[in-house]
């Protein structure tokens, strides 16, 4: 396991890119849910370059361990045939794909030793070969439904993952290989409304609903904190992780779900959806949310021209841009970090979970690119 931080995001900057992927294409790798296919989009001229075909639903595109490989994540969705499909980051073409069951999302152990597939319809983490993905054991989160996003402590002792249709966090000890218990969010006393077919952008109401769908989680640079962001709370639950409680909320707006640490360590990128509905066409003010991580305080809130749907992604190895998918509209944005100013590009059928390749770091922890 790796040992405690000071900064979990110190030496992550793009001086810090690891000499192994130097060498890779520059490019944002965007999976179609609906389309089932991936978008290749080269950053240096905001074209699509290249698309294939890879299993159904592809959800994330996720960097592995060492860095060598980008999986695609087919989990299939209500079906049995999920797959993880290879990309090979020094020419940007897939690889055959491997049958593997239910991967809505796939993280690694910060050793390296096994991939962690999550079989969000299971409610069940397996733990596999990394390269090979041949089973090695499984832990089941009966308790947590939508099992889904996750990061770990920084000592990586532990695990949290959010589960989305429980509106709780599950924490799992990675050396005992069991659950530890799950804590229920607290919903805020209001929250960003929204009307059919309407924009609600800064109106509020009292929240009458019972239980959150928590999202994306993202520990603090000091690793005493974690962030999950809540769809339907619109705003980020403060959790702390070893004492395993809620100790704070921070509202950013509507439909909150994808975190993404500035290259500094410094800031935090909270995407918020612009709506709490998970399927259609919903369109909503979506835009993102800039917190100061030491303070815990909104700097600035950028928002998409006319309305959009921000979901996952990660920033450039540069810093100077933050990459996501539009979940709803069928396209990504690049949101330049200095100005806010966003650009957007054409893309497959209800993108998901995009990559931004290569990415500064030693190793992954999966998903769209948690590099330490």
């Amino acid at each position: 396991m790796t040992a405690p931080a000071v900064n979990v995001y110190r030496g992550i900057g793009p001086e810090n890119l690891a000499p192994a992927v130097r060498a890779d294409l520059a490019r944002v790798y965007v999976p179609n849910l609906r389309s089932n296919d991936v978008s290749v989009i080269d950053p240096g001229t905001l074209k699509v370059v290249d698309r294939f075909k890879v299993g159904a639903s592809p959800q994330h595109v996720v960097p592995a361990w060492d860095l060598r490989t980008l999986w695609v994540a087919n989990n299939d969705e209500r079906h049995a045939h999920g797959s993880l499909t290879p990309i090979d980051p020094r020419t940007g073409k897939p690889g055959h794909a491997i049958p593997v069951d239910d991967p809505y999302n796939l993280y690694f152990t910060p050793d390296g030793r096994s991939a962690i597939v999550v079989a969000e319809a299971r409610r069940r983490l397996d733990f596999r070969d990394p390269q090979r993905m041949v089973l090695q054991y499984s832990i089941a989160t009966p308790d947590c439904g939508g099992i889904n996003h996750a990061d770990f402590s920084a000592d990586g002792r532990y695990v949290l993952f959010t589960c989305e249709f429980s509106g709780s966090v599950v924490k799992i000890d990675l050396q005992q290989r069991k659950v530890l218990g799950y804590l229920k969010l607290h919903m805020p006393a209001t929250r960003f409304i929204e009307a059919p077919g309407q924009v609600a952008q800064g109106a509020s109401g009292i929240c009458s609903v019972a239980r959150g769908m928590p999202q994306d989680i993202r520990i603090s640079p000091d690793g005493k904190r974690f962030y999950v962001a809540d769809m339907e709370a619109d705003g980020l639950h403060v959790l702390d992780g070893d004492r395993f409680k809620e100790i704070g909320f921070i509202t950013t707006g509507m439909g909150t779900h994808g975190l993404y640490p500035s290259r500094d360590g410094k800031l935090l990128y909270v995407a918020n959806r612009g709506t709490h509905q998970i399927h259609g066409k919903p369109h909503g003010p979506g835009g993102v949310t800039v917190i100061d991580f030491s303070t815990e305080k909104i700097l600035h809130q950028w928002s998409v021209p006319g309305g959009g749907s921000p979901d996952m992604g990660n920033v450039s190895a540069d810093g100077k841009y933050l990459w996501l998918s539009g979940r709803f509209d069928d396209v990504v944005y690049r949101f330049d970090t200095t100005t806010g100013h966003v650009d957007q590009i054409k893309v497959g059928e209800e993108p998901h979970g995009l990559t931004v390749w290569p990415q500064p770091g030693r190793y992954s922890l999966g998903h769209t690119g948690n590099l330490r």
